[in-house]
């Protein structure tokens, strides 16, 4: 299991409103989502058309995209 290491910061109120966590486990958990979202594309394209290598990408940045945008 991937240990975080948080540093919680708090309002005037001294009630959590973020969590800061450092660099190297960020990029690490954004890799863990990456390959789970492209095994997600392999799972749901297994009883279709194997897709090309330049489809792959494409929706593979299109997930990018969507998680940037929400």
């Amino acid at each position: 299991m991937l240990e975080v290491h948080k540093n919680y910061v708090l309002d005037e109120n001294q009630q959590p409103i973020a969590v800061q966590i450092p660099i190297a486990e960020f990029e690490k958990i954004e890799e863990i989502l990456e390959d789970y979202g492209l095994a997600k594309l392999i799972d749901e394209v297994e009883e279709e058309k194997p897709l090309s290598k330049d489809e792959v990408l494409q929706y593979y940045q299109s997930l990018k995209e969507e998680n940037v945008a929400s």
